[in-house]
C-alpha cells in the first residue's frame, strides 16, 4: 500500500524558507513520479512542481525561481525548499506519487497523495 508522509511545514514571515520533506513507502519510488501540490482554504487545489523518474524537474509560474523539487531514491524521500515565501504561499502542502509516466507533468492526476502539512507565511 502506498503511503505518503509530508513533515516540514509550519508557520514562517514573508521572505522566509522552509523545506517539506515526504516519505514515501509501498512503492518502488525511483520509478514513480513525484510532485506537490497545495490547497489553500476556499480555493481550488494547485499542482506546481513535478519530478520524474529521471529527476527532470517541473514547476508552475506561481513557484518558479522559488521553490525547489528534488527527490533522494536512496531513502525514498521527496523534498519541497521554498523560498522568498509570501503570504499568498499559505495553503496545506500534499505530496503526490504516479506510476504512469503520461501523467507526470499534471499533478493534479496523480493517483496517491498524502494527509498535508500546513505552510501559513505572515506579512
Amino acid at each position: 500500500q502506498v503511503q505518503l508522509v509530508e513533515s516540514g511545514g509550519g508557520s514562517v514571515q514573508a521572505g522566509g524558507s522552509l523545506r517539506l520533506s515526504c516519505a514515501a513507502s509501498g512503492l518502488t519510488y525511483s520509478n514513480w513520479c513525484m510532485g506537490w501540490f497545495r490547497q489553500a482554504p476556499g480555493k481550488a487545489r494547485e499542482g506546481f512542481a513535478s519530478i520524474d523518474s529521471d529527476g527532470r524537474a517541473s514547476y508552475a509560474d506561481i513557484v518558479k525561481g522559488r521553490f525547489t523539487i528534488s527527490r533522494d531514491n536512496a531513502e525514498n524521500t521527496l523534498y519541497l525548499q521554498m523560498n522568498s515565501l509570501k503570504p499568498e504561499d499559505t495553503a496545506i502542502y500534499y505530496c503526490a506519487a504516479e506510476a504512469r509516466p503520461k501523467y507526470c507533468y499534471e499533478i493534479l492526476k496523480y493517483a496517491f497523495w498524502g494527509h498535508g502539512t500546513q505552510v501559513t507565511v505572515s506579512s
